[in-house]
């Protein structure tokens, strides 16, 4: 162990995350980040000796045996085109992005070929404790020896690895996460649109109502690159956010129209394929009303209005058209991804509430407008994937971001602690 030297090219909240584990481990690391962030990176880990902060990737590269590229997808070639021809003869090489496609394809193209190559994605935030969280590990080109250096190294983390080839790995992950961050960015920008808080209504508090809220806040908290590299640079995600926003504009459209039949069946193809020929029936729910009711940012009302969740009836519809099982996914799934498997299976399990649902979307015009933005929203979150445009991506997650800014300590807090219990029943 004191022989190997591990390097973190990235300091960002993952790298340094990554960082303070492995030295607390035992391991040696080197580590860097942009040239003007030297000074404060140094003095921030100037308490830890097994930490050594560098000016650049040059010397990381240069001194490291196994070398982690902890930054955005977006601009993962840039760097390895930087810094990859400095790398260490017979080093290991891996990433840390969550979209696999264009890290390969980043170090085939410029890493040497002595260098082997086992990247690895921690599938959870830089404030979620890591252990029993899935650790994905991609052995792309590495000999027995290197791989199980590398396994070694990232067991420090306590996970569950889950050894997995980048393909398919990218594929999960637009399954788990692409299409549940665009539901929620969703709504952020539909109540954005409509000059809402919406824990300070009554409409939108108590039980599902505090999922939306607080994991909505929980990623407009985030930086806005940790979900455009995913969505954009992903192949497997644009197709499904796509199909998100179809299946948002298609129910919004039979609801509108008063075609309640119509609707109904649908929702019910939809429920049974993802819930009942999953083989779900028998089994308890993830979530229960007293947890639902737990995480408020707002005080819960006695009676709650009707919601006809058009939110969580697209996401059902979506998986549906794309044949996609959710619970085929759980041992690669994000705590936001099974909180949102949670209240799609709350309500289309929950006895009588999904029939009440139907009802409500087409005879209660109580949510119309918020629908309407919703619809907006979702589509022009999908166009903006689909043109692959990063400026307007932050633009639009930005813009959202100052709205709702002043209530993220409480929001992160209180998703913090919904977490916990959700990663307790999962």
């Amino acid at each position: 162990m004191a022989e190997t030297i591990i390097g973190i090219i990235g300091m960002g909240l993952m790298g340094k995350m990554y960082a303070r584990k492995m030295s607390a481990a035992g391991w040696r690391v080197h580590a860097c980040d942009m040239k003007d962030k030297f000074d404060a990176l140094e003095t921030e880990f100037s308490d830890d000796k097994d930490i050594v902060i560098f000016e650049d990737g040059y010397g990381v590269s240069r001194s490291s045996d196994y070398i982690i590229y902890s930054v955005e997808a977006e601009t993962i070639d840039k760097v390895v085109a930087e810094y990859g021809r400095a790398t260490k003869k017979h080093a290991i090489v891996g990433g840390q992005t969550s979209c696999k496609a264009p890290e390969i394809a980043a170090f085939e193209r410029h890493l040497p070929s002595d260098i082997e190559i086992v990247s690895c994605h921690s599938l959870h935030g830089p404030n979620v404790d890591p252990k029993d969280q899935p650790l994905v590990v991609i052995r792309h080109r590495a000999s027995q020896a290197s791989f199980d250096l590398v396994t070694r190294i990232l067991s420090c983390f306590g996970s569950k690895q889950v050894l997995l080839d980048a393909e398919i790995h990218d594929r999960i992950t637009a399954d788990t996460q692409a299409v549940t961050h665009a539901a929620f960015l969703s709504m952020g920008t539909a109540w954005r649109a409509n000059n809402q808080f919406p824990w300070e209504t009554t409409r939108y508090v108590g039980g599902i109502e505090n999922v939306k809220c607080n994991i909505t806040l929980r990623i407009y908290s985030n930086k806005w690159h940790v979900y455009a590299g995913l969505a954009i640079l992903n192949p497997s995600a644009k197709k499904q956010i796509r199909q998100y926003a179809e299946s948002v504009t298609d129910l919004f459209k039979l609801m509108l129209g008063g075609h309640g039949r119509e609707l109904k069946r649908r929702i019910k193809t939809a429920g049974d394929f993802v819930f009942t020929a999953a083989g779900r029936r028998g089994e308890s729910l993830l979530l229960s009303d007293e947890v639902l009711d737990r995480f408020s940012l707002g005080k819960v009302p006695k009676e709650r209005p009707p919601n006809n969740h058009l939110s969580l009836l697209a996401m059902v519809d979506c998986w549906w058209k794309l044949g996609i099982v959710p619970y085929d996914h759980m041992i690669c799934s994000t705590p936001l991804f099974r909180l949102w498997l949670g209240v799609t299976e709350y309500l289309y399990r929950k006895p009588g509430l999904l029939d009440e649902v139907i009802t409500i979307a087409v005879e209660d015009n109580t949510f119309r407008s918020d629908d309407l933005e919703f619809t907006f929203a979702a589509r022009g979150w999908s166009d903006c994937v689909s043109f692959g445009d990063f400026s307007s991506y932050r633009d639009r997650f930005e813009q959202t971001q100052s709205y709702f800014a002043p209530r993220f300590p409480e929001a992160t807090r209180v998703g913090n602690e919904m977490i916990k219990v959700i990663l307790e029943k999962t």
